[in-house]
C-alpha cells in the first residue's frame, strides 16, 4: 500500500529522435506544471546528435530515460506506455510546449467527469523560434465525440490530451503500421468507446518545422485516409450531427481534411513545390465539400495565396511578415511563457491563457 501512494498520478512520455534544439525547452515545460506528482519518461530513439547530453543534464529525479535503436514514434510511445506507472498518461513530442497549468487543469476535468477517459485542450502554433504563427481550433464537445472528431480532428496534434492509461492498454496503444495520423487514429479509438471532456483554453503550443512528420504532406494524406476508411468501415451506421447520409459525412470528412492539407502547404517554410501540392489539395477540398457556393470566397482566397506563392514566394513571405508584424500581443504572451512566466487566470482554470490571431 505504501509502494502505492508513493507512483505519480501522470505519466508523461516524451519521444526523442535529434531533437537537441528543442528538447530542453519542452522538458523544462514539463517541470514546470504546477502538478507535481509525476513521472517524465524520455524515450530516446536512437538519437544521433546530443539530445541525449541534454536530456541527462537535468538533475530532477521524475526524469526517466530510456535509449533504443530508432523505430519510430509510434513505437516509441508505445515503448514510453509499456514504462508508464502513471494512472492517467500524457505524450509529449520533444518540440513542442505547454503552459504551467496544462496537466492539472486536465486532471481536475477527469475528476469532476467520472466518465471520461480523455481530457483535451485547445491548440497554438509556433515558429522554431517560438515565435507565435496560427491559431488552432477552438472547438469544445463533450461526451460522446466519435462523430465530430470523424468529420474533424479537433484535438489536432499528440501533444494535447491527459488519457486514462487503462484505456490506452485496452486498446494496445498507437498502431505502429501507420506513417503518420497515427494521434488521430487513436484518439478516434479512444472515442469509439470513452467519453472526452474539453478544456476551453490554449495548452498545447505546437511547433511548426520543416522536419516534422506533419511536414510531410504527400505522407500526411496517405496515412489521413487510411484513418478515415477504416474508421468509416467500422461504424458503416455512423451518421453525422445533422442527420445526412453516409456519404455526406465522408465528403464532409474529405472536405475537411484536405482544407488541412492545403492551410498547412501555405504554412512556413515557403516554397513552390509546395504551391503546387496546395493546388491539388485545395481541388479536392472543392470537389468534396458539400457548401460549395457558400465557401466560394474562402476558396478563392486560398486559390489566390497559391498563385502569389507560386510566382513569387519573396513576395508571399514579405506579405505573411507584414502580417505577423500587426500580431505583437500573440508574440509578448508567448515571450513570457519562454522565460518561464506563470500567465494569468483564465476560463476558470489556473494558469491558462488564450492567444488569438
Amino acid at each position: 500500500m505504501k509502494a502505492r501512494k508513493k507512483l505519480p498520478k501522470i505519466s508523461v512520455i516524451i519521444p526523442a529522435y535529434n531533437s537537441e534544439k528543442t528538447i530542453k525547452q519542452t522538458i523544462q515545460s514539463v517541470l514546470n506544471q504546477t502538478f507535481t506528482n509525476l513521472e517524465l519518461i524520455v524515450i530516446n530513439d536512437g538519437s544521433q546528435d546530443s539530445t541525449l547530453e541534454v536530456v541527462t543534464q537535468f538533475q530532477d529525479s521524475r526524469i526517466k530515460v530510456f535509449s533504443y535503436a530508432n523505430a519510430g514514434g509510434n513505437v516509441s510511445r508505445n515503448r514510453g506506455l509499456k514504462h508508464a506507472v502513471g494512472e492517467f498518461v500524457s505524450f509529449l513530442d520533444a518540440d513542442d510546449l505547454w503552459t504551467p497549468d496544462k496537466l492539472q487543469s486536465q486532471l481536475k476535468a477527469l475528476e469532476e467527469n467520472v466518465t471520461a477517459k480523455v481530457a483535451y485542450s485547445w491548440t497554438d502554433y509556433i515558429d522554431v523560434n517560438g515565435q507565435f504563427v496560427v491559431s488552432g481550433k477552438r472547438i469544445n464537445v463533450n461526451e460522446n465525440v466519435y462523430e465530430e472528431l470523424l468529420l474533424n480532428n479537433f484535438l489536432e496534434n499528440g501533444s494535447n490530451p491527459l488519457i486514462c492509461r487503462k484505456a490506452l492498454i485496452t486498446l494496445g496503444g498507437f498502431d505502429e503500421s501507420l506513417s503518420a495520423a497515427q494521434d488521430w487514429d487513436m484518439w478516434l479509438r479512444l472515442a469509439s468507446k470513452f467519453d472526452f471532456i474539453c478544456v476551453p483554453s490554449v495548452q498545447i503550443l505546437y511547433r511548426i518545422s520543416a522536419n516534422s512528420v506533419s511536414s510531410n504532406l504527400a505522407r500526411q494524406e496517405k496515412a489521413c485516409l487510411q484513418v478515415l476508411v477504416r474508421a468509416y468501415k467500422e461504424r458503416p451506421s455512423l451518421r453525422d450531427a445533422t442527420r445526412t447520409t453516409l456519404r455526406n459525412s465522408w465528403n464532409i470528412s474529405l472536405a475537411n481534411l484536405y482544407k488541412y492539407l492545403v492551410c498547412k502547404a501555405l504554412q512556413k517554410p515557403f516554397n513552390r513545390q509546395k504551391s503546387l501540392s496546395s493546388v491539388r489539395f485545395l481541388w479536392k477540398y472543392f470537389l468534396n465539400e458539400p457548401s460549395k457556393l457558400e465557401n466560394l470566397n474562402f476558396t478563392l482566397k486560398l486559390f489566390l495565396k497559391i498563385v502569389i506563392l507560386f510566382i513569387s514566394p519573396t513576395l508571399f513571405y514579405s506579405i505573411i511578415n507584414r502580417r505577423d508584424a500587426r500580431n505583437q500581443e500573440p508574440e509578448r504572451l508567448l515571450k513570457i511563457w519562454v522565460v518561464e512566466n506563470r500567465p494569468e487566470r483564465k476560463n476558470g482554470y489556473p494558469g491558462a491563457f488564450t492567444i488569438s490571431s
